[in-house]
């Protein structure tokens, strides 16, 4: 296993007839961030619970560090959990809080300060030792919450959704805490998410995961810009990737997408394998993928209307009319386009994604 620090294998569980992880297979190396990306409902958190040990599983096994714990009680499973509610006890300062299992475990005082002074350390709560949960921010809180992990001084940290209870702002900020955390301790870290900016800021790799299947395991840039299937690509990406349904034809020599008339060559696209002439197929651009009024050497420009502007800031996001769809274009925030405004557009075929109408998957 040498690098690996979590080893899932053929994972199993079912609540009675209803099959939640089917033979599910995941290594997750030492140190590395790893993050379980997917929907209400997709087996994040129940894959997790699994490792965690706080769910029985129907079959496979789960080794953490070499030791197999698939039957082993959670708290002999060397690892640290970080939930969503922050299920701090409310009588006790932080400072009990963060020292309770410690306690409960009859470990030597001194050691017990010291776990408890670092980790304060590391999280800048050494002024909120003295105080109550009931004292604190929700931030505060779920900084106290991901310390009493800490303090066990264990090589695995899970994280499950920790910080979806939080407004936007503290989210940020504690997402580059969480980024900071990580890169100090060097521990392997798991983290469910149904958010993907979370996903793409913090994760190594990322599982992206639906009906309690693994889509794609990969790095984010891999992930985002090399989508395996259909529901990776618009699961991943906010605005999502534009989707155009059409068909590849031969086309003087030249294989095109064709979309209700429009022509989208291909010369430019790393294909996998052949494409053949008459495959249905769904072609897929990113927002950020499209140059506006730019009439780029070698690329085809496609005439557009305007029919939504979306301030967003530092940029703009153009909802057009193309090929009798809407699509979006990011453009930079200083241009502005009015609603009916004729646009000719050009597609870089370099980052676009194309998959097959019929399996969803990247050819």
């Amino acid at each position: 296993m040498n690098n690996v620090s979590v080893s899932v294998r053929d994972l199993s569980l079912s609540f009675g007839a209803v099959t939640v992880l089917d033979t599910l297979n995941l290594d997750i190396k030492n140190g590395e961030f790893l993050v379980l990306l997917g929907s209400s409902g997709c087996g994040k958190s129940t894959l997790l619970n699994c490792i965690a040990g706080l769910l029985d599983v129907t079959g496979g096994q789960i080794f953490i560090k070499d030791k197999n714990v698939t039957w082993e009680e959670p708290k002999d499973r060397g690892i640290g959990m970080v939930f969503q509610s922050y299920a701090l006890y409310p009588q006790m300062t932080v400072e009990r809080n963060l020292s309770f299992g410690l306690r409960v475990a009859k470990l030597p005082q001194a050691e017990i300060d010291k776990r408890v002074a670092r980790a304060a350390e590391i999280l800048q709560i050494q002024p909120l030792l003295k105080r109550k949960p009931s004292e604190l921010s929700g931030g505060q809180r779920q900084r106290v919450a991901i310390g009493r992990a800490l303090v066990r001084d264990v090589d695995v940290f899970l994280f499950d959704e920790p910080l979806s209870n939080l407004d936007a702002k503290l989210r940020s900020e504690l997402r580059v805490e969480i980024k900071r955390l990580h890169q100090s301790l060097e521990n392997t870290m798991i983290y469910v998410t149904h958010d993907q900016i979370e996903a793409l800021t913090l994760a190594d790799r990322i599982a992206v995961m639906k009906s309690g299947v693994i889509q794609q395991l990969a790095d984010p840039m891999t992930i985002y810009n090399m989508p395996e299937n259909l529901f990776v690509a618009g699961f991943i990406g906010s605005p999502s990737m534009n989707f155009f349904r059409g068909e590849i034809k031969d086309k003087g020599g030249h294989k095109v997408v064709e979309v209700n008339g429009v022509d989208f060559g291909m010369e430019a696209y790393p294909a996998r394998g052949p494409l053949e002439a008459g495959r249905k197929v769904v072609l897929g651009v990113r927002p950020e993928h499209v140059k506006v009024d730019e009439n780029v050497s070698g690329l085809e420009v496609h005439d557009a209307i305007v029919d939504i502007e979306e301030p967003m800031g530092a940029d703009n996001l153009l909802w057009l009319k193309l090929a009798g769809q809407t699509m979006s274009v990011r453009i930079a925030g200083s241009r502005r386009y009015a609603p009916g405004t004729a646009l000719k557009l050009s597609f870089d075929m370099a980052m676009a994604s194309v998959f097959d109408a019929v399996t969803e998957n990247r050819i």
